[in-house]
């Protein structure tokens, strides 16, 4: 019987066991997107106890912890950190084969250098132990991103933000590059008037601009483009369920904008006709400046109306959605490939049953100007755990080039979820030992080796272009 989590997790051969150990271990970490708060970098920040730093904001642990019968108070409620973990050593038990038995222990030994199995047995030693290490200049969050070997880090950022935080940290020459990603999805909400006229009502205070039609509005938010780029942002970023790509005319999106600011409903049509124009405008803008664009697509918000009003949005009331992605994502794609102005373009899945379709999808747009140039990302969200690892790079593999692949990434808003890396690079060395060891692959270790490092590191590296931190030779 072998040792839990022993060195040799995940790699069930000694080819996969080489191709880890020798090649992928020691790749240094580009993560490309990230959650992370960029002010708790800056400030290098500490935290006070093992509940702040690994139970605030996680979602996922919140969601194990409802359905595990722990009452609210626990999770998001007014109970002390100490009585919060009690509840997550005692639902850890029970998430056997979730995701979250492997990565709560990942995080344990890696950070920690804990080697315990959290239960309520083990949870005062653990709390007090990690605590007491947290205390210590080697637990702040810069030192924590130095412990795990990350080169870059890309957050995600409003167009609002005025980005002191990263010019914080590039001006005193962290060693990390920590970029923002232009994330506008709150410009484009034509869903929620009374946001979106908010939200416009703060775009002009900040950008100067008085905002009288879409044409200015479109200014003001180009200005904030231009801005987001000379704070070393090479990367936008959308959360939409599904792709927009209505056909519109430029009239049509002016009167419905007038609608906008005064307050008149949208029809259905009129709403997807305004989303459609705006993307397509932040494509537009990304391909000018070289930017690499990223889609998450898929994901169904906010299910549970109750949730919803009594602890507001992204608090873990959010599944797999099944919206029809495919002719949609052709048209959008399609349309700016037509005169050449598609931009580097990372597509993210949220419902493995499209996955066969965009590993196809990418294929059409690749057009050899760029390795690789539009990318299925890799298992995201609910598809973040072994078997939805597996899937997108078996259905990556068999449809395009798994080789050109920009790695992973930790979505996540934890300073202690950098395993996931490692998680995934474990099982990615696992599947091409399986390869070579069955006959299907030839025992080439150098060249996989070198592939393998490819997807780990160099390729995301080749990809963007980061422009902040210390690049490795």
């Amino acid at each position: 019987m072998k040792e839990f989590l022993d060195d040799n997790f995940l790699l069930k051969t000694k080819t996969a066991q080489r191709l880890y150990h020798e090649y992928a271990s020691h790749m240094p970490i580009i993560d490309y997107h990230c959650h992370l708060p960029q002010q708790d970098i800056a400030k290098d920040t500490r935290y006070g106890n093992l509940t702040q730093i690994w139970l605030y904001g996680d979602h996922y642990k919140w969601r194990a912890l409802r359905a595990n019968g722990v009452d609210e108070a626990y999770v998001t409620g007014n109970k002390t950190d100490y009585e919060k973990f009690e509840k997550w050593a005692e639902t850890v038990p029970y998430t056997l084969r979730n995701p979250l038995y492997h990565w709560t222990h990942l995080e344990l030994k890696r950070y920690f250098d804990c080697k315990e199995i959290l239960s309520p047995d083990t949870a005062k030693h653990i709390y007090e132990s990690c605590t007491e290490k947290l205390q210590s200049p080697e637990f702040s969050a810069k030192s924590l991103l130095l412990k795990m070997n990350v080169e870059q880090v890309c957050t995600t950022d409003d167009p609002l933000d005025d980005l002191a935080y990263h010019q914080q940290l590039k001006k005193e020459g962290f060693k990390i590059g920590v970029a923002p990603a232009f994330r506008p999805d709150k410009s484009m909400n034509a869903d929620d008037l009374t946001a979106l006229n908010a939200y416009i009502d703060k775009l002009e205070a900040v950008s100067n601009i008085s905002i009288t039609d879409y044409d200015t509005y479109l200014k003001a938010l180009k200005s904030r483009h231009d801005y987001f780029a000379a704070n070393d942002c090479t990367v936008s970023d959308h959360g939409l369920e599904q792709i927009y790509a209505e056909d519109y005319t430029d009239s049509e999106i002016s009167n419905i904008f007038i609608k906008i600011r005064s307050q008149q409903s949208l029809s259905s049509s009129e709403k997807l006709k305004f989303k459609s124009a705006m993307l397509f405008q932040f494509a537009l803008w990304d391909h000018e400046k070289g930017w690499v664009q990223q889609y998450h697509l898929g994901a169904l918000r906010n299910n549970n109306l109750r949730a919803l009003r009594q602890l507001g949005p992204d608090t873990g009331w959010d599944s797999i959605g099944d919206f029809s992605q495919a002719s949609a994502l052709s048209r959008f794609l399609g349309k700016l490939d037509l005169d050449n102005r598609l931009a580097k373009t990372i597509i993210y899945n949220l419902n493995p049953s499209d996955n066969a379709m965009i590993a196809a999808m990418i294929g059409n747009f690749n057009d050899g100007s760029v390795a690789g140039k539009v990318q299925f990302g890799s298992a995201w969200w609910f598809n973040d755990q072994k078997d939805g690892m597996i899937d997108q790079l078996n259905v990556l593999s068999n449809m395009g080039l798994l080789s050109k692949l920009v790695g992973m990434l930790t979505d996540s808003r934890s300073f202690l979820s950098f395993p996931r890396h490692e998680y995934f690079r474990r099982i990615l060395c696992n599947l091409f030992g399986d390869d070579v060891e069955n006959g299907e692959l030839p025992n080439d270790i150098a060249w996989i080796g070198k592939i393998v490092q490819d997807i780990c590191y160099y390729n995301a590296k080749n990809y963007f272009n980061f422009r902040a931190g210390n690049p490795s030779s």
